[in-house]
């Protein structure tokens, strides 16, 4: 080819590639023009929130910053520009939200205080009733086993029971059969009678058509008769003085050994007085029981007055603080008016010493005795105030009603219940659990 057409043509390509040049360099301008267009139409929108348009410019310029080359990011910006309005509308509410926090904050302040007090109510009565049931169960079995003899085929439960068995229907005369139990049973006859009287009527009304109705007809009868008072003792006073009378081998000692190691195992502190001074083995007795259970004893010379070892014995009671006295006396039955004038005037020393002094008057009886122990009841009640009775050694017989009839016809209460030569025999008497441990019901075995 020609030199000036190769000229030609190449100017024409240079002009070519210069158009295509500048007219690539031209776009990125009008583009630039067009992305600043839309912020300064705007305005239109901002009226209403100017500084939250405000906002957002800040960030469309802190996030083109580091994605400068690619186009993409700032049409993103433009469509999260939105989602800021709308999350910047809900903040005020979440603002809002962390005040109603703070209020259950400062409630919950306080709860903490009243929390333990709650937990702390609970533990005390419900593990009082959870364990009162099986205590009450461990109580019953305990006096079954200390009453076999009662419950036992030739006793007064076995014997009761005996006459139900393989019935199906109740004759009218099974009331004399049980009256014959009850009496031999030492029940006594006056007792024996307000037993029966109610299930006599009802035989005739023919209202105990079966052995259970009869049968529970004797517990409730019998439960009646036993509740005249509470078991146990009062503590009325700082120092109680606890006078404890009975005949020679009832087991007042043993009982009042028995007794201080019941009080001593509450927390009480115990001073003893040997007041039977006509038996040297009673005081020899007694200081054993003192230096087992760990309480004074006080004494006197063999032969001393009881009145003074008694009134000795207070003195040191209120000097220590102690919280009871358990006062030991005779129990000689040479002759009952040289017995009772003795025991007079022990409780007169007592009120010397002590203003109200003896506070409980407890007669311990023998249950082996039966009618003599009925007998023995009505003398000393004679002779002193008797505030209530321990029955000892009804491990040891088969004729257990001899309780009801002390209970019906003197009006004492029992106190304690003597099961077994175990201090923790010594049991502080109740109504219902004896009853149940005693009679049962028709259907228990013996």
């Amino acid at each position: 080819m020609d030199p000036v057409t190769l000229v030609i043509i190449a100017v024409i390509l240079l002009a070519i590639v210069a158009g295509i040049y500048f007219a690539t360099r031209k776009k990125p301008a009008p583009q630039i023009e067009e992305e600043e267009a839309p912020p300064q139409q705007l305005p239109p929108p901002k009226a209403k929130e100017p500084v939250a348009s405000a906002k957002p410019q800040t960030a469309e310029a802190a996030q083109p910053a580091p994605k400068a080359p690619p186009p993409p990011p700032p049409k993103k910006v433009d469509a999260e520009k939105p989602k800021a309005v709308e999350t910047e509308k809900p903040a005020p509410i979440k603002a809002a939200e962390p005040k109603a926090e703070t209020k259950p904050e400062a409630a919950a302040e306080p709860k903490p205080a009243p929390r333990p007090v709650e937990v702390e109510k609970p533990k005390a009565p419900p593990p009082p009733q959870k364990v009162a049931e099986p205590a009450r169960r461990k109580d019953i079995e305990g006096l079954r086993r200390g009453l076999t003899k009662v419950r036992e085929k030739e006793g007064f439960f076995g014997r009761l029971k005996a006459l139900f068995s393989g019935k199906k229907e109740i004759d009218p005369g099974i009331v004399e059969q049980i009256e014959e139990v009850l009496l031999t049973s030492d029940v006594g006859v006056a007792t024996t009678e307000r037993l029966l009287a109610e299930i006599k009527e009802r035989l005739k009304k023919n209202e105990l058509k079966d052995e259970e109705r009869v049968w529970e007809s004797l517990r409730k009868h019998a439960t009646e008769l036993l509740s005249i008072g509470g078991g146990g003792i009062a503590l009325t006073t700082k120092p109680t003085v606890v006078m404890v009378v009975g005949v020679n081998g009832v087991g007042k000692t043993t009982t009042i050994g028995k007794l201080a190691t019941k009080l001593k195992g509450e927390g009480k502190k115990v001073v003893l007085a040997a007041g039977d001074t006509f038996r040297a083995a009673a005081v020899q007795q007694l200081n054993v029981w003192g230096k087992r259970v760990g309480c004074e004893v006080v004494s006197g010379k063999d032969g001393a007055n009881p009145g003074a070892v008694i009134f000795d014995a207070i003195q040191r009671a209120k000097d220590t603080g102690a919280d009871v006295v358990l006062a030991d006396t005779a129990g000689r039955l040479h002759t009952k008016s040289n017995l009772m004038d003795e025991l007079k005037k022990a409780a007169r020393t007592m009120a010397k010493a002590f203003d109200g002094a003896p506070h409980e008057t407890l007669l311990v009886l023998d249950a082996t005795n039966g009618q003599n122990a009925m007998q023995q009841a009505a003398m000393f009640k004679e002779a002193l105030p008797l505030s209530g009775i321990v029955l000892t050694k009804l491990d040891g017989t088969a004729k257990g009603g001899v309780i009801l009839g002390i209970c019906a016809e003197h009006q004492l209460a029992v106190r304690y219940v003597g099961i077994g030569e175990r201090a923790e025999d010594l049991r502080e008497f109740n109504a219902e659990e004896f009853t149940e441990a005693m009679l049962g019901s028709a259907q228990d075995a013996s």
